[in-house]
């Protein structure tokens, strides 16, 4: 069975994706960060390809790609960094593991191949935003499904319910729910957005839902949570982790959110 899948006939409830940056802090942070997300509680990791142009992310995981691509960061040393990442002696990484980026560096690396390689080291899922349903199902579904990975979708509290429908229908592994048409780590009151996930909530979609922007601790988790499987954070683990040691930061702020 498919880890995400698995994941969410285990835990239907109070599921948490923690996105980190490939290559940030430093070059060789990509797995240790990922060993201490599972090590202290999250379900499931979303791992950023970082990209000089990402559209949806603020400043926290903008300025995090930035660092990382200055470290050296790219899709080869990425996969290099992976190869033996689900084994015990290269990281024991067992949780979901989804990449997030965006299409043109996965163009220009040859999507096919990204795919095939996603797929040998042990990626479950994909997140690529700029993919349009249109795109996604005529030029690229066939391949991502060859390789048996998810695709995730996002859906905005301004898509149209048969626009939902469909792309709940696209999607495998569950739907990612934004919270807001704003970008990533937007300081705002989470109210307003309970109404957005009650409406996503009463569909009875085929996907579990995770709620992403603006969670940032535990109120805003248990906020989503009450309206969805579980929620992502992004920017305030980016931030938590920026300038001291990973391995405690990382406990420290899950610690926070979980406890």
């Amino acid at each position: 069975m498919k880890r995400i899948k698995e994941l969410f006939e285990r835990k239907q409830h109070g599921v948490l994706n923690v996105y980190c940056t490939a290559g940030y802090p430093e070059l060789d942070s990509t797995v240790p960060v990922m060993k201490s997300l599972q090590a202290n509680g999250a379900d499931l990791i979303e791992l950023g390809m970082p990209y000089s142009d990402p559209l949806a992310d603020g400043p926290v995981i903008q300025a995090s790609s930035t660092r990382a691509l200055h470290n050296g960061m790219t899709i080869t040393k990425l996969f290099e960094q992976l190869k033996d990442f689900r084994s015990k002696e290269g990281g024991g990484v067992n949780v979901p593991v989804i990449l997030m980026g965006y299409l043109n560096p996965l163009l220009q690396y040859g999507f096919e191949k990204f795919c095939a390689k996603a797929s040998e080291v042990g990626i479950d899922g994909l997140i690529i935003p700029d993919i349009p349903m249109y795109e996604y199902e005529n030029e690229y579904k066939e391949v991502i499904q060859k390789y048996g990975l998810d695709f995730i979708f996002l859906v905005t509290p301004e898509t149209s319910e048969e626009r939902v429908r469909q792309l709940d229908q696209l999607s495998s592994g569950f739907l990612y729910a934004v919270s807001s048409s704003s970008i990533t780590g937007s300081d705002k009151d989470f109210s307003p957005v309970e109404a957005y996930l009650s409406r996503l909530k009463g569909m009875n979609l085929k996907n579990p839902i995770l709620v992403g922007f603006g969670i940032k601790d535990k109120f805003t988790f248990q906020a989503a949570c009450k309206y969805a499987n579980g929620a992502i954070i992004g920017s305030a683990y980016i931030k938590a982790i920026e300038t001291t040691n990973t391995e405690e930061a990382t406990k420290k702020f899950l610690q926070g959110v979980l406890e």
